[in-house]
């Protein structure tokens, strides 16, 4: 079934999860407690500081490197080919669906999401249904989807315009954003709580026919250059 939303939020991912991490102080505290407890007893002076040094450095570098193995996150890619709403992309992991309707404009209409998760940043596209393919039809949805995401974060709804490519070949003329600020919706991406906390999204809208599309990465920061350009350049319309 179906859920119904008010036109003041335009659909958003899943709540989003951001595991913390120890501070720097403690990981430091904590190495230098370990080194001092594997030290043998029967080092003394100069030989007792060297072994000091050699075993905290190895311990730092080893330390560090399991850290950024463990902290950095792996994308794997997969191209997604979603026949029924008319476009291909590449996703950094396996994707999840959904599905609701949103009044846009006083008129109900149906918006499909895909939605892939990847260390702490959603990739989603969404694919609004519109009732027909006038230009006017399509320029009110690009309207509701950009104003619904700067108001997600209570940013200006600047916008540029980018080109989106056809699978067959040219492209057609979107928009693009790139917003910052503070989300303070419990039903989509902020907290349970309610508290606002700092997101960033960066967007990207067209319209081709009786469909509106949403490609959004949202965020506390964003993902590696390359792997944002990766999925809004492997965005093909059929």
């Amino acid at each position: 079934m179906m859920r119904t939303f008010a036109h003041s939020r335009t659909f958003m991912p899943p709540r989003q999860r951001f595991p913390g991490f120890p501070t720097v102080a403690a990981f430091f505290a904590g190495l230098r407690a370990r080194s001092a407890r594997e030290l043998p007893l029967s080092l003394s002076g100069s030989r007792w500081r060297a072994r000091v040094r050699r075993g905290g450095a190895c311990m730092l570098g080893a330390a560090l490197v399991a850290g950024v193995l463990a902290c950095s996150p792996t994308y794997d890619w997969r191209t997604v080919s979603n026949n029924a709403s008319g476009y291909s992309v590449d996703l950094p992991a396996k994707p999840g669906a959904d599905q609701r309707s949103l009044d846009v404009g006083g008129t109900t209409m149906r918006m499909r999401v895909q939605t892939a998760e990847v260390g702490g940043a959603v990739f989603v596209v969404g694919t609004l249904d519109l009732p027909d393919a006038q230009p006017a039809t399509q320029q009110k949805a690009l309207d509701f989807l950009r104003d619904g995401l700067a108001r997600n974060l209570g940013a200006p709804p600047a916008a540029h315009a980018v080109d989106v490519p056809l699978a067959a070949g040219g492209a057609v003329q979107g928009i693009e954003l790139d917003l910052t600020g503070k989300a303070d919706n419990p039903a989509g991406f902020g907290n349970a709580g309610g508290k606002a906390e700092a997101r960033t999204i960066h967007a990207r809208l067209v319209a081709r026919g009786t469909h509106a599309y949403q490609l959004a990465i949202v965020g506390r920061e964003q993902p590696p250059v390359e792997q944002v350009d990766q999925f809004f350049q492997s965005f093909r319309l059929y």
